[in-house]
């Protein structure tokens, strides 16, 4: 369809169509010619076989006897025959014939044209016969002069075949191959006009010169061309009133023209060019030349110009204002990129400094950077402010970054301060009233060749932050009022974010001071461990992490780390209430899974009551998804000196570490458990027998999995890491944080590394008592000599008689056999075990009761007492300061 619409494609309808019409008049030529060499080969082969059979002897003699019809019939078909013709009739004078190929026309008249042929003519005719055109010949036959019969003879056209023919084959051969080169050539001439009118068609190749002589001619920009013999070859009307341009100057010569010689130069040069400037009488133009023939066009070069007389003012303006678009828009994006008070400070200072001054200085009031608002009436006169950044060439700053000051109250900053609004000082030197307010410090200004300054208030949300500074020195045109308004804006978006993160500051602040708070601030004193920890929180929110070192009866140690899903300050309250009930249920002295099922059912009802008040009418909107309990994990493990056993449970957390003397870093096979808060399923307990030296490593995930780092890369590093057992635990901490922290923390990371001993046996008696009150005196002297070896003799009254007490009610309520313990540790520490799983209550022993005084009494003596549960029976235990 292109083609067809284009000047190409109507060249090749127009040769198909005149091939066409020189075939046709071919092939009708032809038609014609056949049609009469056919009609000349009848008449004579029809014309020679009536004559010959006319003129033959004894004919006459024949048409005069009885029965010639007898005699003339075989003759005429063998005539006939040999003629080579469609019949031969021989007839009388009255048309009756004598002969026919077709026997049952004997003696029927013949149907042609006889009356010439009677006056002794020949006649020849043609007639359309039922099976197409025949010619036939009517010979007359004389005898002596009189006509006394007629012979006629014909033969169907369609018989004879001439030259024409066998030339129409090659006639319509000639006019498809003039078909096929026409073709051909006008695909050639196709393409080549594609390329050059790009497939328009006269009607758009016409509409497209008419737009560009529209154009050309009407825009405000000159035109010229020159060609290749230095004459101009086409000016447009802007041309010709830029240059004073006579009209007939297309095709005359360029230095014939009258130009100044710098433009005739250029003009003639081909030589490219790029917004040169040439004065032309008044006007200075900006002139573009280009050669014409590098893209194989014809050669010579083509010139634009324009006047920039009107336009190098609007360009001055049309450059600030690009300029301060440009500031603002790297300001919204270099401004505001962290949430610290310090670096959104430094990122003005940077933008500004790059931009707009050459000196750019923020000074804020102490309480933004600690995250608070300045208070009330703190600007009744010009506040103790910090410089917080500076950027820029001014080599001697007033202030140093980090430097408190006060301006004095007839700078323009304190003037800010009192009035908040922006101050405009486009002559520092005559600045009469804040030289005299501050000498000293002006004196560096003005020495450093400081001379405007624009001060803007930092305010944002109606609060009063602090200034920022922008200087301009010696070499810089100095600041006006247009930049007052760029100033504002920028110091407006960049208080924005100052203030952004001032509240994050104050938040982060609030949920790490809860968080520090509901953590341990200090290790219990103990001797079973030696432990240490790193607990290092999110950088862009607390999190749920804990841990917990736990003193338990027996101078046993709980291991306590646990993580709740989730950061703010919901996710720290929860592990404050979390970590409050791990320490409630240690105190019950309750197994790792027995202890992390009733955890699990607090979590439970911690999420029944969080759902409870967000349907509730008192608690509306976004912050119901903030109550939402998602799960914790938590991981509890109870070390025993006494024995080198530990015993630890999880429930969703990652297993421990443990660290063998040798270096052999095992990741223990615990049981995973479901987190907490799921509830449905057991938890199950593992018990470790330690050897001396071991190392126990608990961690929250946060340190073994970020975004650029799964689980299983983080906990193969982490046991390349303390596969070092001679470091001790603080520095093994310190190891492997450095080595696994990663650099943008996103989740909170706590580490507790214990390093495991085992009590000296020398200090752990063990006695078995019979149920028998006889055996209460034997079991106090047992008592007495052990103490006395330990050199613990003042200690044997007591312990004798908590002693007594807790064996006489062993032997009263629980049958069975009875086990005595003391151990030397920190204290003393009295345990009866029996096989009783009743507890023994404290309580006051009326006057007239006989019993009921010895949990009393053992209260009173003893620093601490309690009871602990175990398969088979109880412990009752006592603990006694040692002096």
């Amino acid at each position: 369809m292109v083609i067809m619409s284009s000047l190409a494609g109507q060249m090749f309808v127009l040769q198909a169509l005149i091939i066409v019409l020189l075939v046709a008049a071919g092939v009708a030529a032809l038609a014609l010619l056949a049609r009469n060499d056919r009609f000349q080969a009848a008449r004579a082969r029809s014309l020679a076989a009536a004559e010959s059979f006319a003129h033959a002897p004894g004919l006459p003699t024949v048409l005069r006897s009885p029965n010639p019809a007898s005699v003339l019939q075989p003759l005429a078909e063998a005539a006939r025959k040999t003629g080579n013709v469609d019949f031969i009739v021989v007839m009388n004078r009255d048309g009756i014939r004598y002969s026919s190929p077709r026997p049952e026309r004997i003696g029927k008249k013949f149907i042609g044209t006889i009356g010439p042929s009677l006056a002794g003519h020949v006649t020849i005719e043609s007639l359309q016969g039922p099976v197409g055109e025949e010619i036939q010949a009517v010979v007359p036959v004389m005898d002596g002069g009189r006509v006394v019969g007629m012979v006629a003879s014909g033969l169907k056209m369609s018989k004879i075949s001439g030259s024409a023919d066998r030339l129409l084959p090659l006639l319509i051969a000639a006019g498809a191959g003039a078909l096929a080169l026409a073709t051909a050539g006008t695909a050639l001439v196709s393409r080549r006009l594609r390329r050059q009118t790009r497939g328009l068609g006269p009607a758009e190749m016409t509409r497209m010169y008419e737009h560009h002589d529209a154009v050309l001619h009407a825009v405000r920009e000159g035109v010229v061309i020159v060609g290749d013999e230095g004459r101009v070859v086409l000016a447009n009307d802007e041309a010709r009133r830029l240059l004073a341009l006579p009209p007939d100057v297309e095709g005359r010569q360029v230095d014939s023209l009258g130009l100044d010689p710098r433009t005739t130069e250029l003009l003639l040069s081909r030589r490219d060019a790029s917004d040169e400037v040439l004065p032309v009488g008044d006007r200075l133009l900006a002139v573009n030349n280009r050669s014409t023939d590098r893209h194989g066009g014809p050669p010579g070069s083509v010139a634009t110009l324009r006047d920039s007389t009107e336009l190098r003012a609007l360009a001055g303006k049309a450059e600030a204002a690009q300029g301060r678009l440009r500031l603002l828009y790297e300001a919204s994006v270099a401004v505001g990129t962290t949430l610290d008070v310090t670096r959104t400070a430094e990122e003005l200072t940077e933008v500004a400094a790059r931009w707009f001054a050459d000196y750019v200085t923020v000074d804020l009031a102490e309480s933004v950077l600690r995250g608070d608002e300045p208070p009330p009436g703190a600007y009744e006169e010009a506040p103790e402010l910090r410089r917080v950044a500076l950027s820029g060439t001014f080599t001697h700053p007033q202030y140093r970054v980090g430097e408190v000051y006060r301006y004095a109250p007839a700078t323009p900053m304190a003037t800010v301060f009192l009035s908040e609004q922006p101050v405009l000082v486009t002559d520092l030197p005559a600045a009469s009233e804040w030289r005299a307010g501050d000498p000293e410090r002006t004196r560096i200004v003005i020495e450093h060749g400081l001379h405007s300054l624009i001060t803007v208030p930092l305010k944002a949300r109606g609060v009063l932050m602090g200034v920022a500074n922008f200087w301009r020195m010696r070499e810089s045109p100095p600041l006006e009022e247009d930049d007052l308004t760029l100033a504002e804006e920028l110091t407006a978006r960049a208080a924005v974010c100052i203030d952004n993160a001032r509240r994050f500051t104050r938040e982060h602040t609030m949920a790490v001071t809860l968080q520090r708070s509901l953590l341990p601030r200090v290790l219990p004193e103990q001797t079973a461990l030696d432990v240490a920890y790193r607990y290092l929180p999110a950088r862009t929110g607390v999190g749920g992490d804990w841990f917990d070192v736990i003193p338990l009866p027996g101078c046993r140690v709980a291991l306590v780390v646990g993580d709740v899903v989730g950061h703010g300050l919901h996710a720290a309250a929860t592990m404050g209430r979390l970590r409050t009930a791990v320490q409630n249920f240690s105190t019950l002295d309750l197994p790792p899974d027995e202890l992390l099922a009733r955890l699990d059912d607090l979590v439970d009802r911690i999420d029944q009551d969080t759902a409870t008040d967000a349907d509730s009418d008192l608690e509306t909107g976004p912050a119901q998804d903030q109550l939402t309990i998602t799960g914790a994990t938590c991981l509890y493990a109870i070390y025993d000196p006494t024995t080198g056993t530990c015993t630890m449970a999880r429930a969703g957390h990652p297993p421990p570490v443990v660290v063998h003397p040798d270096g052999t870093v095992e990741f223990t096979e615990l049981p995973a458990g479901p987190p907490l808060g799921v509830g449905g399923l057991p938890f199950e307990a593992v018990e470790l027998r330690l050897p001396e030296g071991s190392s126990v490593v608990l961690y929250t995930d946060g340190l073994v999995e970020d975004r650029e780092r799964d689980l299983d890369t983080g906990l193969e590093i982490l046991g390349t890491t303390l596969a070092h057992p001679s470091r001790p635990p603080d520095e093994t901490c310190d190891v492997v944080i450095s080595t696994l922290q990663p650099d943008r923390r996103s989740d909170d990371i706590t580490l507790l590394v214990a390093r495991i001993h085992l009590m000296d046996p020398g200090r752990i008696a063990e006695w078995d008592v019979p149920s028998d009150p006889a055996a209460v005196a034997g079991a106090r002297a047992d008592v007495t000599r052990q103490l006395t070896d330990w050199g613990l003799a003042e200690q044997a009254f007591t312990t004798e008689l908590i002693l007594s007490e807790l064996i006489t009610n062993a032997i009263r309520y629980a049958p069975g056999p009875i086990k005595v313990r003391l151990l030397y540790d920190r204290t003393l520490i009295c345990e009866v075990t029996d096989t009783s799983s009743t507890s023994p209550h404290l309580r006051y022993a009326a006057d007239e009761d006989e019993g009921g005084r010895g949990l009393f009494l053992i209260a009173q003596l003893a620093e601490r007492w309690g009871t602990r549960y175990f398969a088979r029976g109880k412990v009752i235990w006592a603990e006694q300061a040692v002096t």
